[in-house]
């Protein structure tokens, strides 16, 4: 893979290819003097970019990152009346939990700021490493500190992971292709993940994930759109409802 970079970063953009290369990523660096939006239509292919906005997926003149600090208006407002996620998974009792479904790592950022200690588990070297870059980031803003200090990132399979795991209070899962149906265009940052992940199934492994999770977790939370079939056909034992998704809770 591609990684463009604008001549300051070049220190940045080679210690980011070491450890895309120690994660079994070969990459192919490129220096550019300017990376804007016409260099991104210029440029369509799926590639990394390091600029002053930190480290990137681009592909289609789109570009992406895991923002964390756009997310702080959410997360400053959130309160257990209006944050189902953050009942589902009882975030305010402080519980160990491991998200085993990263995606963005928004979620977990919510969970973490009512207090949950979270074991953010992703498996796709490149994705693994936006969210790093996200995690590093987070740590020199004032507010966003206290919050990740309550995340653990690991690079590792979740399947894995979990079959290794110690007993946790929580297992989360929000799998990152539910559905096939293409009803609508989904948001930038889907449309780039959905170019990166591969949607064949290899990457969707919540069924799987279930059965693992509810082996370590007292609660297993699943979060679906609203209509979807159950996680492995298995009904849960309660929903939380939402107008676009659910939460469903597995007890043990």
């Amino acid at each position: 893979m591609k990684l463009w970079y604008e001549t300051p970063y070049t220190k940045q953009a080679q210690q980011l290819s070491e450890r895309l290369a120690e994660r079994g990523v070969q990459i192919d660096l490129q220096c550019t003097d300017k990376i804007n939006a016409k260099f991104l239509r210029l440029h369509p292919e799926l590639a990394l970019i390091v600029d002053g906005a930190g480290v990137s997926l681009t592909a289609q003149g789109m570009k992406m990152q895991p923002d964390w600090k756009a997310e702080t208006g959410r997360l400053k407002r959130a309160s257990l009346k209006s944050e189902m996620l953050a009942r589902a998974c009882q975030a305010n009792d402080s519980p160990t939990l491991i998200d085993a479904t990263a995606g963005l790592g928004h979620d977990t950022l919510l969970m973490a700021k009512f207090g949950a200690k979270i074991t953010l588990v992703e498996r796709h070297p490149i994705l693994y490493t936006l969210l790093e870059s996200a995690y590093q980031q987070a740590q020199q803003d004032t507010f966003l500190a206290n919050v990740v200090q309550n995340i653990t990132l690991v690079f590792a399979d979740s399947a894995e992971y979990l079959q290794q795991a110690s007993a946790v209070d929580v297992v989360y899962l929000d799998p990152m292709f539910p559905q096939r149906e293409k009803t609508a265009q989904v948001k930038k940052q889907m449309q780039l993940l959905h170019m990166l992940l591969p949607e064949d199934g290899e990457m969707d492994l919540g069924d799987q994930l279930l059965e693992h999770a509810k082996k370590v977790a007292q609660r297993v939370i699943v979060k679906r759109p609203r209509y979807a079939v159950f996680l492995n056909d298995e009904p849960p034992q309660h929903q939380w409802l939402g107008d676009a998704c659910r939460f469903d809770g597995y007890f043990q």
